[in-house]
């Protein structure tokens, strides 16, 4: 379990010296109790103190790096239960099982389909992470599905095979790809963790229950493979559900370091909709990496969107960057069009301006991410706010015209914002759905 700031103090010298930038110990050892300084900027501490500390710093669960270059995933490094803490730091990898029982023209069809699961939302992008290929036939030709994939996509790619000389022929191909390996159990783990060093790959670790899993990670801590993901047995949904939260729950709570490791859960459903719906639980609860076989565009999106809003800070709302937007072939007559900085809002007005084919103006004002009937009544939507944002954007060099455009809902503003601009103030619907033919009419 995690040092209070208390605890990490009575480790201190407590000579309040002052060289460490803080006034005193205690303040110092609060700040490395939120993980914000360094242990070792204190130059009094005793080795004995500095080893604790150093080892209660690590994170709970260890990162743990697929893939290379723009493509690589990086999973775990999570340090709460519950996203409403903090938040949830590294967003969990899907991907996707190709078996190299397919033919070749069958395996680039899947890999064209996959390459193609890209997606944009409120201004950010959505990806899918991996591909696994599975060794279903003989080394040979897993190979050969190996270099076939490698050729055609950049995503991480993971290794299915039982064959530790097909696996070593595998990643021979892969040696600068740093794929992931599956899977490790106590009948092969010396020779998989004997490949996981010699390419320095990390490695899936798979047993019945989550002692023996824990017996295993130390085993091959011991044979110097740390870069591990946890798995445990095919199991009902509840059952899976629990060994994950528990592996989590001990991590993070017990300090638990032989089971401190992101986890893997590969998904056998035939029908995709119940696919979609295991996948989903397993993003919720507490699933590294996810692998399955659906590749339809649907289910990836749905599956996609629910990971963003799940990996976005609970206590910082997706915003853009409060400025104004040209949008299309946009004149000196061009409407402006006023409305917050948060990412849903903007990109929902953004796309009905678009829809309405008419040039216009977006002036995103600064609210700290908050929606425009929240803005307002916090008072950061408000005439005075609006009209310092329109003199730093530069509208009135802009635009010839002095007509600002404003969300129905905050229609009250109109006088008061009308005075504090010089800009006449036009009320516009209250929902965006509106905004194509209003701007027709205008």
């Amino acid at each position: 379990m995690s040092l209070s700031g208390l605890d990490i103090y009575r480790l201190l010298p407590k000579t309040n010296c002052r060289e460490c930038g803080f006034a005193t110990c205690l303040a110092f050892a609060m700040q490395i109790a939120k993980k914000a300084v360094a242990v070792d900027k204190c130059p009094y501490i005793t080795p004995e103190a500095k080893i604790t500390l150093e080892a209660q710093a690590q994170p709970p669960v260890k990162l743990i790096t697929i893939g290379c270059g723009d493509s690589k995933l990086e999973i775990g490094n999570e340090s709460v239960m519950f996203r409403h803490e903090d938040k949830f730091h590294r967003p969990c990898g899907i991907g996707f099982v190709i078996e190299d029982i397919l033919s070749d023209s069958e395996i680039k069809n899947k890999l064209e389909k996959i390459n193609r699961l890209k997606f944009e939302r409120v201004g950010q992008k959505l990806e899918v992470n991996l591909i696994a290929i599975k060794q279903s036939r003989d080394g040979k030709r897993f190979s050969e599905a190996v270099k076939l994939v490698a050729d055609d996509t950049s995503l991480g790619l993971v290794l299915m095979s039982n064959d530790p000389d097909a696996l070593r022929q595998a990643l021979e191909i892969l040696k600068d790809r740093k794929p992931l390996i599956y899977h490790a159990t106590k009948d092969n783990f010396t020779k998989f963790a004997q490949l996981a060093k010699e390419y320095k790959a990390p490695l899936v670790v798979f047993a019945d229950d989550l002692d023996s899993l824990a017996a295993l990670t130390v085993q091959l801590n011991n044979q110097g493979a740390g870069d591990l993901v946890i798995e445990t047995a095919k199991k009902s949904l509840s059952d899976k559900i629990w060994d994950l939260t528990q592996m989590r729950r001990l991590a993070l709570k017990k300090n638990n370091r032989s089971l401190g490791y992101p986890s893997l859960v590969i998904i056998e459903e035939s029908d995709p909709y119940q696919e979609a719906q295991t996948a989903a639980t397993f993003i919720s609860k507490y699933a590294g990496i996810i692998l399955m076989k659906g590749i339809e565009t649907w289910e990836v999106l749905s599956l996609l969107t629910l990971r963003q809003n799940i990996y976005t800070d609970p206590q910082k709302p997706l915003q853009i960057e409060p400025k104004l937007y040209p949008i299309g072939q946009v004149t000196d007559k061009s409407p402006v069009l006023i409305t917050t900085n948060f990412s849903l809002t903007y990109y929902t007005v953004l796309g009905e301006v678009e829809a309405s084919k008419i040039p216009s103006y977006i002036a995103s004002v600064d609210t700290e991410g908050m929606s425009v009937l929240t803005a307002w009544a916090a008072e950061k939507f408000s005439p005075k706010k609006i009209a310092d944002s329109i003199n730093k954007f530069g509208v009135k060099e802009i635009v010839s015209h002095k007509r600002l455009v404003i969300p129905g809902y905050v229609a009250v503003m109109s006088g008061e914002l009308q005075d504090e601009s010089g800009f006449e103030i036009i009320v516009g619907p209250k929902e965006a759905a509106g905004i194509p033919s209003f701007l027709k009419n205008l």
